[in-house]
């Protein structure tokens, strides 16, 4: 073998050495990558906005990978989980969805009835009843007869928010004057058959619907004795 043959194979194995070296680098960057990084798992984020106390479905989210390390406690890996939930506030585009970002829709128990009112969106409803909130209902009544005092009564105590819906602009007839609301939202409730007539009676006849938010864990129960009002009762 001549001097220039030697150099060839010298250089052959330099370039060797130098693959391996280089090949050795990379897989020393991937292991470093994966162990700062770790395994991917599959999460979902929104397609677009929801709105609040809308019900959710599988649609509304695609599905994404990202590292299992960056991914947060009660970050939602099953689809399966939005069956039957509901958003609890507004979710925007893109967001990764969580379970804390839902609950399960209010549903009927045995012996109730939905019914759905339209409720005047600035004085019975402002913003703050959402499904599974507990009200009472009150309604205002003229006097039956000419001279007669005018009435507020608890139509229903502890009344069971099944849905809200969306702000509808009403259209009062020439008769309204310009005294009822223009704007209303439909409320839907789980009532008994007896406090389900009460409220399609109100509906009816009262002057003016409106609710009432219970607080969360207390008793908005009226004593009978409470359940009318009349101004004179003040005097």
């Amino acid at each position: 073998m001549n001097s220039r043959q030697r150099r060839g194979v010298i250089l052959l194995l330099l370039s060797v050495l130098c693959a391996f070296a280089a090949f050795a680098g990379v897989l020393s960057v991937i292991s470093d990558v994966n162990s700062k990084v770790g395994p991917e798992v599959t999460a979902y984020q929104l397609k677009s906005n929801v709105a609040p106390y809308t019900a959710l479905n599988s649609g509304q989210f695609e599905k994404i990978k990202m590292p299992k390390r960056w991914l947060s406690e009660n970050a939602v890996t099953d689809l399966r989980e939005v069956e039957s939930k509901i958003a609890v506030t507004e979710l925007r585009q893109g967001s990764l969805l969580q379970s804390d970002m839902m609950v399960r829709k209010p549903e009927l128990r045995a012996g109730e009835q939905e019914i759905a009112i339209m409720i005047d969106a600035s004085t019975g409803v402002a913003g703050k009843i959402t499904p599974g909130a507990t009200v009472n209902i009150y309604a205002t009544f003229a006097g039956e007869q000419q001279g007669d005092p005018a009435q507020s009564k608890v139509i229903v105590s502890n009344a069971k928010v099944l849905d809200v819906g969306e702000l509808t602009a009403l259209d009062p007839s020439a008769d309204d004057r310009g005294t009822r609301a223009t704007e209303a939202v439909p409320i839907t409730f789980a009532l008994n058959t007896l406090d389900t007539q009460r409220v399609a009676y109100a509906e009816s006849f009262a002057e003016h619907v409106r609710l009432a938010l219970v607080a969360p864990g207390s008793d908005g129960t009226i004593r009978p004795g409470d359940r009318t009002y009349t101004l004179d009762k003040d005097k």
